[in-house]
């Protein structure tokens, strides 16, 4: 599908995605998924519902170059996690995450879930006008987190 505003469309077309620019951002401009392998970034998109911007500068969406990304890790059914939303710098605060969260939030098949999560630094505001909140009783939520794995795999090549 592929929703349109002004010269940007978002698209939930995989084949659309420029991996090599998502994993550009990924590696080396994001504070969450520094030094990931591209055939990390690959599979992750493989495994996600996606979503794309693109600056349709002709208004033709082949001809857009991708200005920002997100995923949502799913079941389809009763779970979403958010990972990975990030807009471009040269692009931002035009409107394009909100933007990108509602149509996230509206997706056809992205409804009805029971819990939706996500982990942020520094974009709290903009996820609360969604709903999300931090965890009510954090005690619950267990997790394994090993934050090197990356910079692991990269240096045993």
């Amino acid at each position: 599908m592929n929703w349109h505003k002004n010269e940007f469309t978002i698209s939930d077309e995989k084949n659309l995605l420029n991996k090599d620019y998502i994993h550009d951002y990924l590696s080396n401009k994001s504070y969450w998924a520094e030094n990931i392998p591209e055939e990390i970034v690959a599979k992750s998109i493989e495994g996600s519902c996606c979503f794309g911007i693109y600056h349709n500068e002709k208004q033709d969406l082949l001809d857009g170059s991708q200005v920002g990304f997100a995923r949502v890790i799913t079941d389809k059914a009763t779970f979403g996690y958010l990972a990975d939303v990030f807009i471009d710098e040269a692009y931002r605060r035009r409107g394009l995450a909100k933007w990108l969260m509602e149509i996230i939030m509206a997706h056809p098949e992205l409804q009805g879930f029971r819990v939706w999560m996500l982990t942020t630094r520094d974009a709290h505001s903009l996820y609360a006008k969604f709903g999300f909140a931090q965890l009510e009783n954090p005690q619950r939520v267990m997790r394994k987190a090993i934050p090197d794995v990356y910079a692991k795999k990269s240096s045993s090549k």
